[in-house]
């Protein structure tokens, strides 16, 4: 299948790799030539531009970091929008319901289909090719999609209504967001209490308190203090906040989902955007005055 492939970034490389040794024809654009240099060196054919790839090709896939960006690619000057030959646009991004539906309402003007297709499971999903990829769209659409979304990951199609994938992402993206940051207090509780964390997460691991942080993002990378899971603290907060006003466009209560919020926000303003979402741990250590992980778990500076 042809297809074109914008962004590739820590997401968008991996899956766009795998497109290729899947024996997928593509056509590839990004702001850096060096992740376009690498993958046309593994086959793809570069584009020097969103509307270039848009021109080539029936199909333009993206994975980009933002709302303004998805929708820039999809729908601004030089953007897929103005391409000859697409049919329909997959947008791998998360963008929330409401920016879906602006996009998929834009580019229906140019009969281009809008295909929200955002996916989960970090870079190390990307690599595998283990992504959950969840997909709305018309139905014969998806099902022209589904051997190469295959390729990516487990594909789960969530409904023909524009933007409900989205919904969906948000769900998953926020129970993500709240075990990251209940776990890291639980343990530090321990911490401080005299407990090893080693210990807790392994009783966690095996009892009913285990979890996606417990699981994955504390033994890989809290505990050896490396944190470099590979996603970002400004992308986890971008997607805890379109889930809150998702949540308030609906009228819902949401005590643990603002609880939430609010502690990711402590965390982007006091690790900043660009670090790793697994540090989160870092500034509820830091209030109780200890430090899960490395060579011992313990008080500060000692």
């Amino acid at each position: 299948m042809e297809i074109g492939f914008i962004g590739l970034g820590k997401m968008g490389f991996p899956m766009a790799r795998r497109l290729i040794e899947a024996r997928h024809q593509l056509v590839v654009f990004d702001t850096r030539q060096q992740a376009v240099d690498r993958l046309v060196a593994l086959g793809a054919r570069a584009a020097s531009s969103p509307k270039d790839v848009a021109d080539r090709v029936e199909t333009v896939m993206a994975s980009l970091p933002s709302l303004q960006a998805s929708l820039e690619v999809a729908t601004g000057t030089g953007g897929v929008i103005e391409g000859k030959r697409v049919r329909r646009f997959v947008d791998l991004s998360t963008v929330g319901s409401q920016m879906a539906v602006r996009i998929h309402d834009l580019l229906a003007r140019r009969n281009i289909v809008q295909v929200d297709s955002p996916v989960s499971g970090g870079v190390g999903g990307a690599e595998k090719g283990t992504l959950a990829v969840m997909v709305s769209g018309p139905r014969a659409d998806f099902e022209v999609l589904k051997p190469a979304l295959e390729v990516i990951g487990k594909v789960f199609f969530i409904g023909e209504k524009p933007g409900s994938a989205q919904t969906m992402k948000l769900a998953n993206n926020l129970l993500s967001a709240t075990a990251m940051v209940a776990t890291s207090e639980a343990v530090v509780m321990g911490v401080k209490s005299g407990l090893d964390p080693a210990v807790m997460i392994d009783v966690i691991n095996a009892g009913s308190g285990m979890n996606t942080a417990s699981r994955d993002k504390f033994p890989r990378a809290v505990l050896p203090r490396s944190f470099d899971f590979g996603f970002a603290t400004g992308l986890m907060v971008k997607d805890v906040r379109l889930c809150l006003d998702e949540m308030k466009s609906l009228g819902l209560s949401m005590d643990v989902a603002e609880a939430v919020g609010r502690l990711w926000e402590v965390v982007i303003r006091d690790m900043g955007p660009e670090s790793d979402f697994t540090s989160a741990i870092k500034p509820i250590e830091q209030a109780a005055g200890v430090v899960v992980g490395g060579a011992k778990g313990g008080h500060a500076g000692k």
